[in-house]
């Protein structure tokens, strides 16, 4: 969903021994992110179908995926390296101790993928029980609300779960009650120069069908066309 070089420019934090005051990164997020018994639930659902497709076969890892440019090795590497980051960064809103880099994850030897998804849940449940949705986030050169940063890890892991389902051949099912609020947050979030195949947070939007399903109408915004498979891929990974 977002790219490398985006991502770092919002979420990673310099390294600098001078004290600053950080801008903000004002965001709108839906009020149902404030409200930590419902987004609590979302996490899960989101997460689980997560976890449910992040462990793949050693022979799916170079297949091509509807994430342009990533193999299904490197989309599950950047998921649970930015997954991880997320959770520290809700877990420690003003970045108290060194946050984990995302560009150098690595799964530990005989680790399950779905194992860094549980531990990250447990760590978001932890973070939303402690308010933090009512706090200011630093992710990078800039600060974010908290529930913000909460609407668009939920979208990030929505977008990601399918791109991981789609491209090793296994069906993928998200809530409209988490994909709905998730998508009125990222729609207000993506200004048109937020996209672009190599600085943008998504490629151009792909027009779905009026009558989409709530998912389908999120992945179009996300530059995803729904009925990406892998045997369609124009661009797939030899």
């Amino acid at each position: 969903m977002f790219k490398t070089s985006t991502a770092r420019r919002l979420y990673v934090r310099p390294m600098s021994n001078e004290p600053t005051e950080l801008p903000v990164f004002r965001t709108a997020a839906p009020a149902v992110f404030c409200d930590p018994d419902v987004v609590t639930g979302l996490f899960a659902e989101v997460l689980s179908r997560l976890a449910a497709v992040v462990d793949v076969d050693d022979d799916q890892l170079g297949s091509p995926t509807p994430c342009t440019g990533f193999t299904v090795g490197e989309l599950r590497t950047h998921v649970l390296g930015w997954l991880q980051f997320f959770a520290a960064a809700l877990t420690d809103p003003a970045a108290a101790s060194p946050r984990p880099d995302p560009e150098n994850f690595a799964l530990g030897n005989g680790e399950s993928a779905r194992s860094v998804v549980d531990r990250a849940l447990t760590a978001i449940h932890q973070a939303i029980a402690a308010d933090a949705a009512g706090q200011m986030v630093t992710m990078s050169s800039s600060r974010m609300a908290g529930d913000g940063v909460l609407a668009m890890a939920l979208g990030e892991y929505i977008i990601h779960a399918w791109d991981l389902a789609a491209a090793t051949g296994r069906p993928f099912s998200a809530p409209d009650v988490a994909v709905e609020p998730a998508h009125e947050f990222l729609h207000g979030m993506v200004a048109p120069e937020y996209r672009g195949p190599d600085t943008g947070f998504f490629d151009a939007e792909v027009t779905v069908p009026d009558d989409a399903s709530a998912l389908d109408r999120l992945l179009g915004f996300a530059g995803r066309d729904p009925r990406w498979s892998s045997t369609n891929d124009p661009a797939k990974v030899s």
